[in-house]
C-alpha cells in the first residue's frame, strides 16, 4: 500500500481536510400531488480524510453555481474547510477556477464579499490525476454506503425535495454512527 496523504494521518478537527464526490441523479418532486413532475437532483457527498465522517447535500444540478451553494451550506454547518480533494467532474474544475477567478479579479461590488471570505477561509483544492478513480477510494465508499441505505428506504419512488433532504440527513447520522476504532469484548 502507498503512503497515505498527511491529511488523512494527522489528527484534525472534523472536516478541516475533506473530500468531495456526486452521487446521482435521483429523481425529486418540488411538491406532493398528481400533475407534479420530477426532475434530477445530485447528492453531494463530503467526506472528512481524519475521521471519516460523511455530510450529505443534496443539489439540484450539476452546475458550479449549485455545487458552490451547496459547498456554502456545508461550510456553514460544519466550519472552516482547508483542503478538499476531489475527482476532475467539470463541476468540481469549474467551481475552483471560479473561486480562483474572484479571489483574482478585480474590485467589483458583487464579488467583494465572497472574495473576502475566501481570502480570510484560504481552502485549497487538490484533484485526482485524471482516469485514476482508485485514489478517491474513500470517497467512493462513502457513496456505496450512502446509496445502499438510499435504496432501501426510498427504492423506486419519487421523493420531494423535503422528504428526501430529510433521510439524507438520517442516513448521513446512520454512517456518522459507526465507531472510529475497534471496540473490544470482554
Amino acid at each position: 500500500m502507498g503512503q497515505l496523504p498527511f491529511s488523512r494521518v494527522t489528527p484534525a478537527r472534523p472536516f478541516l481536510h475533506s473530500d468531495v464526490d456526486f452521487a446521482g441523479p435521483i429523481n425529486v418532486r418540488m411538491s406532493k400531488g398528481r400533475d407534479n413532475k420530477s426532475y434530477k437532483g445530485y447528492i453531494s457527498l463530503f467526506v472528512c480524510m481524519a475521521t471519516k465522517a460523511i455530510h450529505l447535500e443534496l443539489i439540484s444540478d450539476l452546475t458550479s453555481d449549485a455545487f458552490i451553494a451547496g459547498f456554502k451550506r456545508f461550510v456553514a454547518r460544519r466550519g472552516h474547510v482547508s483542503e478538499i480533494w476531489s475527482d476532475n467532474g467539470t463541476n468540481f474544475v469549474g467551481a475552483s477556477k471560479e473561486l480562483l477567478k474572484l479571489v483574482t479579479a478585480e474590485q467589483s461590488s458583487v464579488a467583494l464579499e465572497i472574495r473576502e471570505w475566501l481570502s480570510n477561509n484560504s481552502v485549497s483544492w487538490h484533484f485526482i490525476p485524471a482516469h485514476a478513480p482508485n485514489f478517491g477510494g474513500l470517497w467512493e465508499a462513502g457513496v456505496k454506503a450512502m446509496k445502499f441505505h438510499l435504496k432501501r428506504v426510498i427504492g423506486v419512488s419519487t421523493m420531494t425535495y423535503e422528504e428526501l433532504t430529510t433521510v439524507l440527513t438520517q442516513i448521513e447520522a446512520c454512517l456518522n454512527s459507526r465507531p472510529l476504532s475497534i471496540l473490544r469484548t470482554r
